[in-house]
């Protein structure tokens, strides 16, 4: 599934890149949650090393995704990118 990019996954986007924060440094605060919305919940995974979120679409079925702090700063900035969630079991 296309996970949307609209304003609310922008609006963590933003959050995430006004931290100004290194990939080195997220990985000093790793959180499986520090960011929340109606339809995301996520934070930056060290094993990962990115963002893993969780969304939610209309019918409250969940769905896994990630992506890295350069795709968060391409997604605050209205550029254009994919991103592909994985239904949860």
């Amino acid at each position: 599934m296309d996970i949307p990019i609209e304003d609310e996954l922008k609006s963590i986007c933003i959050e995430i890149v006004n931290q100004d924060y290194s990939t080195h440094q997220w990985l000093e605060i790793e959180s499986s949650d520090m960011f929340q919305s109606p339809s995301f919940v996520g934070g930056f995974d060290a094993d990962e090393v990115e963002f893993c979120f969780s969304y939610f679409d209309e019918n409250r079925t969940e769905f896994w995704f990630q992506f890295t702090l350069d795709q968060a700063k391409s997604i605050s900035k209205d550029e254009s990118v994919k991103l592909s969630g994985l239904k949860s079991e």
